[in-house]
């Protein structure tokens, strides 16, 4: 098996604005000590994948910064390794990519100069470990052109109305149903794809001849009769990252043990990030944690309780955070109080604040932020 990576981190930007800014989706923390990208680049490494395209459009900075020469994850290499790719367009228009299809577009020259038989797709978006490995062999075995990784996910009729899920007849897609399902259980999406790397060339200019734009619905969709399109269930745990609420909903569901495990505790599949040497987290005589994920570098010297602390948070005495995730380098005041709050990196927070919010909609504070 010889497959090339290809990453899009940008495409759901538009879908947590207040963490994306100034960053990719891809370069969202998540977990006390990762990013987004994390969870994809490992299933690929870990599935074998040693060649990753990450397609950028905008504030990818930061996902720069972060990936490096791509050492943590095995892909420092001379001639496959991790590979950026900017954002491409003509002269005379202002306008970048929206969707997968016009994304790709912007890189067919790239796929092109690959050598890999397949090519596997996938967002950002979502947080999972998943065996890619066992998705391409699913995909030889049972000789599909395309074959889509879903989830059975019960659905709210909100979510399900901005979801994309498949109809399926065994593991067959019969039809991919976009922004139309009623509430219940759905197989939904995980924006993830396998096909021949060939193919996905002739897809994409097929596309560009016809003026497709979007995967989904003008090739996936109207190609259901045509090509045998199949799906890949996964079973194990996948946070969707698709608002606040639910970056703080599945954020929260790292302090539950058995989640946490199906992510980052599975044998030959670790999760790999950016090493930073900080020294110990430090806890002060008089502090007090409880169930909450910790980060290294932290110093502690109030209470702390349900909450996921990134790497160098200080928390100052008399203070009291609850329920809140705090980024990397956020520093409280004494006698704070913080409940359902997510504050983004290089925070500070002065004494005697009080600030609150709830699950639904929790109280953020922007990227370098003094309150």
């Amino acid at each position: 098996m010889a497959a090339v990576g290809i990453v899009f981190s940008n495409l759901h930007d538009d879908n947590v604005t207040d963490l994306t800014k100034s960053r990719t989706m891809g370069s969202i923390p998540f977990g006390g000590r990762y990013r987004l990208i994390d969870f994809v680049l490992s299933n690929m490494v870990n599935s074998g994948i040693d060649k990753v395209g990450i397609i950028t459009k905008s504030n990818y900075q930061s996902l720069m910064d972060h990936l490096g020469s791509g050492k943590e994850w095995d892909l420092s290499r001379k001639n496959k390794g991790i590979i950026i790719l900017p954002p491409f367009g003509r002269e005379d228009s202002d306008i970048l990519y929206r969707t997968r299809l016009e994304a790709l577009k912007g890189v067919i020259s790239f796929i092109t100069r690959c050598k890999e038989e397949y090519a596997v797709l996938t967002d950002c978006d979502k947080a999972n470990n998943i065996d890619l490995a066992e998705v391409i062999k699913f995909h030889e075995d049972n000789l599909a052109d395309i074959t889509v990784m879903y989830k059975k996910t019960k659905l709210n009729s909100v979510e399900a109305k901005r979801s994309i899920n498949y109809t399926l007849d065994g593991n067959k897609v019969t039809n991919v149903n976009i922004q139309n399902a009623e509430a219940g259980e759905k197989n939904v999406c995980l924006n993830v794809f396998v096909l021949k790397r060939d193919l996905l060339v002739n897809l994409i200019a097929r596309g560009i001849e016809n003026g497709a734009r979007s995967l989904h619905r003008d090739i996936l969709k109207a190609n259901v009769k045509k090509l045998n399109i199949l799906a890949c269930e996964f079973t194990g745990y996948s946070a969707s990252i698709d608002s606040l609420a639910s970056y703080y909903k599945h954020s929260m569901e790292m302090l539950d043990k058995n989640k946490r495990d199906q992510l980052f505790s599975i044998k030959d599949r670790l999760i790999y990030t950016k090493v930073r040497d900080s020294a110990p987290t430090r806890y002060g005589f008089n502090c007090a944690v409880k169930n909450s994920l910790i980060a290294d570098g932290c110093i502690i010297e109030g209470f702390v309780e349900n909450s996921i602390l990134f790497r160098g948070v200080k928390i100052a005495k008399g203070t009291k955070v609850s329920n809140s995730i705090l980024m990397q380098d956020t520093i409280t005041g004494e006698n704070v109080n913080l409940n359902c709050v997510i504050s983004d990196k290089n925070v500070v927070i002065r004494d005697r604040k009080v600030l609150s919010g709830c699950a639904e909609l929790p109280f953020f504070i922007g990227k370098g932020l003094m309150v």
